[in-house]
């Protein structure tokens, strides 16, 4: 990962390049303001993969603890079975 700093006189003056480097990157660009950290900035779709990965570590996570309680866990199969004949279930009400 690249680490981008920019002063944030820059996105006021340079909006349109700052924008083009987060799509381009893919990575945040993190301002200053008198020389200290201030905002980071970064492309939409990006942001979106980012909440997408931790929405899916924190389930992972949850999983593991869950697991590591001692909670009977299911096949990958099994879960499938059973969810198709609740649909079956559900279709015929």
């Amino acid at each position: 990962m690249q680490t981008i700093i920019k002063s944030s006189t820059a996105i006021r003056k340079n909006y349109t390049e700052i924008s083009n480097l987060c799509k381009e990157t893919g990575e945040p660009v993190f301002l200053t303001k008198d020389g200290e950290g201030d905002l980071v900035v970064m492309d939409i779709s990006a942001y979106d993969q980012r909440v997408r990965q931790l929405e899916l570590r924190e389930k992972l996570v949850e999983i593991e603890e869950t697991r590591k309680t001692g909670v009977p866990d299911i096949s990958a199969h099994l879960a499938s079975d059973s969810l198709r004949s609740r649909l079956r279930e559900n279709a015929n009400v």
